[in-house]
């Protein structure tokens, strides 16, 4: 079976709507180390995490987390 890796579109979100790591870390109840190991593909985010934050920015998961096409 193939892995799947996900690509994240987070910081791309988070510039474009003028938020700093600290304040879309306190919208969404994680700390802002959190936030930067995630922009950064430094940590698997879980799926509840994934949903709050596509939730936040009112998108689909997919949409947020890409999946990449190798």
């Amino acid at each position: 079976m193939k892995k799947l890796y996900y690509s994240n579109n987070v910081q791309k979100l988070r510039t474009e709507n003028r938020l700093s790591q600290n304040q879309l870390a306190k919208e969404i109840g994680v700390c802002r180390r959190t936030i930067s190991l995630i922009e950064n593909n430094d940590q698997n985010v879980s799926l509840e995490l994934a949903y709050r934050i596509s939730a936040y920015f009112n998108l689909l998961i997919p949409d947020v987390f890409p999946p990449n096409k190798d």
